[in-house]
């Protein structure tokens, strides 16, 4: 591992990925988190109850309403989302450990945590992933055949809104076109190998 300079070893770094629902972030976590070395990813806290096979600590950290209100109140975590009446957070101490020991943290979190996590950590790599353009999200959508045109709809309206809102907040510094994955991956490994490079 390399130094810092100082004779430690040299910190990681928070890789966060952002973008409208559809546009393959968690495929590109995945293959981060293969790719590079040491990387680890961070569970989120959430409220919601488990899904199918979820278990506890692996995808999310399942606890009560009132565990996370305490934790939110204490400043245990780095950000904190409302998703459809579920409360979601990013917990502070596993991801400053990680980071503190060398290893790089993946977090896939949407526009608003993004922008708690500038405010927190600057020192973060944020990367915005951006659809080919609309017509190819919505095949990618539709693709998916578990939503109703309805909603689809939405997902799209919602889209161009986090697509504005993460260029004028000025918060995410490189936005990516996720149009063949694997391009996407290594253009995302170049910029993290230059961000550390120019620690």
């Amino acid at each position: 591992m390399s130094s810092d300079g100082t004779g430690g070893p040299r910190k990681g770094k928070v890789i966060v990925i952002s973008g409208p629902s559809g546009t393959g972030k968690t495929s590109i976590c995945n293959e981060l988190l293969r790719r590079l070395p040491g990387a680890v990813w961070s569970v989120s806290a959430t409220t919601r109850p488990p899904r199918g096979d979820e278990t506890d600590g692996s995808a999310y950290e399942f606890i009560s309403p009132q565990e996370f209100a305490r934790r939110e109140q204490a400043g245990d975590f780095l950000e904190t989302a409302e998703y459809v009446g579920h409360r979601y957070g990013t917990p502070a101490g596993p991801v400053r450990r990680a980071v503190e020991g060398g290893r790089h943290v993946v977090m896939e979190i949407e526009v608003q945590g993004g922008l708690q996590i500038a405010r927190r950590m600057p020192e973060s790599v944020r990367i915005f992933v951006l659809p080919p353009d609309m017509e190819s999200l919505k095949a990618r959508l539709a693709g998916r055949r578990t939503e109703s045109e309805e909603i689809m709809k939405r997902r799209l309206e919602k889209a161009d809104g986090e697509i504005a809102f993460a260029r004028d907040s000025g918060k995410y510094t490189y936005f990516v076109i996720n149009d063949v994955l694997d391009d996407t991956v290594e253009e995302i490994l170049d910029i993290i190998r230059k961000e550390m490079e120019t620690e």
